[in-house]
């Protein structure tokens, strides 16, 4: 027989929804946290997200735990019988069960509260086009003004049971990266006539290729994919348009600048060596995920103390995360959770060992009671 939570998770993971469109999964989280005990906790919605507060039998502050809520446009490939009843989407980065270890310690606190007051953050939007920024600006959320938040990532590669992360700078600052050229279409026969958008693409790929090899730092880091290209309409049409969508991770603003300004002097020379038009979208852009490091190293030297955790201290990674919006304000951190699957995050057959739920709802929900008001103490 499988726990609630799993259960739940299975439940969720049927309906992924595009960010800021999670009404279905909105109201899921809505109808279960009505079943818990009322008596401590306060329910706030903001757009599609939701905000819990767990009412403290003595606060002195207030702690916060966010869960990201939204799906990914993948068709899924997995074995579930409990596969996404949303065509061409999936949660496919694992806020399935983020939501579902969330709404576990929440439970936990709804039935018995802690010392301080908690939050729990259900987030809108994370992949795109960001949800945290501007629920962070919100009304809604600044009526609680935390003083200490933290989150979860699952992590393909460690087993269950096991806790990675370091403190300082975890995650990627990150941007997406959109590019369209226009020039001339016409017939194949006649190239002359026209003017290859193709052509300009295969070019500019190239060319975006030589930034990280030669313009960082190579004792930096930086990475600049290009995961989609789409130009012409037929074979024997000489293409009017193409377009490149991709994305820049660096773990520094500094290179993050330097990259997009040899990405625009990159554009602007294609643009006048192909005579041609072309414009830059960078999307949405994601700040680096900073741990605290006193809190980190408290929360790691508890986890050493913990017998059921095997920690791991790894090193940063370029993997974006608009958790990093909370992390500028609020003092914290996030770290990863081992879910033993083969598959990557965002692949299409990720299957996330589900035993991870109970075991990461147990061991935060242990360092919320036995730790966490003695830590918070030295948040001021």
């Amino acid at each position: 027989m499988i726990s609630p939570f799993v259960a739940i998770r299975r439940e969720l993971h049927k309906i992924p929804e595009p960010g800021f469109s999670e009404f279905k999964t909105q109201q899921f989280l809505l109808s279960f946290i009505a079943q818990m005990p009322q008596e401590h906790i306060e329910v706030t919605t903001w757009k599609t997200g939701v905000l819990v507060k767990v009412n403290g039998t003595s606060p002195k502050r207030m702690l916060a735990w966010r869960a990201d809520m939204d799906g990914l446009p993948i068709e899924e490939e997995t074995n579930y019988d409990f596969r996404s009843e949303h065509p061409g989407y999936m949660h496919a980065c694992g806020h399935d069960i983020h939501m579902a270890i969330g709404l576990g310690i929440l439970n936990q606190f709804a039935q018995c509260p802690a010392i301080d007051d908690l939050l729990f953050i259900f987030q809108p939007a994370e992949e795109g086009p960001g949800g945290a920024e501007p629920m962070l600006a919100s009304p809604e959320f600044r009526r609680y003004q935390p003083d200490a938040i933290f989150a979860l990532h699952i992590a393909p590669e460690y087993p269950v049971g096991t806790i990675a992360m370091k403190e300082g700078v975890f995650f990627a600052n990150t941007s997406e990266l959109f590019i369209d050229v226009k020039g001339r279409g016409g017939h194949a026969a006649y190239p002359h006539l026209a003017n290859d958008m193709v052509v300009v693409a295969a070019h500019l790929l190239t060319q975006l290729q030589t930034i990280v090899a030669r313009n960082v730092n190579p004792l930096d880091a930086g990475v600049i994919t290009v995961g989609k290209i789409e130009g012409g309409t037929k074979q024997n049409i000489i293409a009017e348009t193409a377009r490149l969508e991709g994305t820049i991770r660096t773990l520094s603003q500094d290179s993050m600048q330097k990259m997009k300004q040899r990405i625009e002097a990159l554009v602007q020379g294609v643009e006048t060596g192909f005579d041609c038009q072309a414009s830059i979208d960078y999307g949405a852009m994601y700040c680096q995920v900073y741990n605290d490091p006193k809190l980190s190293e408290k929360f790691m030297t508890w986890l050493d103390q913990q017998e059921d955790v095997t920690l791991v201290r790894c090193t940063e990674a370029m993997t974006g995360e608009d958790f990093g919006y909370f992390l500028a304000e609020i003092p914290g951190f996030l770290f990863w959770l081992g879910v033993d699957t083969p598959y990557g995050l965002h692949h299409a057959k990720l299957e996330p060992n589900e035993q991870a739920i109970e075991n990461a709802i147990g061991i935060v929900t242990r360092f919320f009671r036995q730790y966490a008001n003695v830590m918070s103490n030295e948040i001021k």
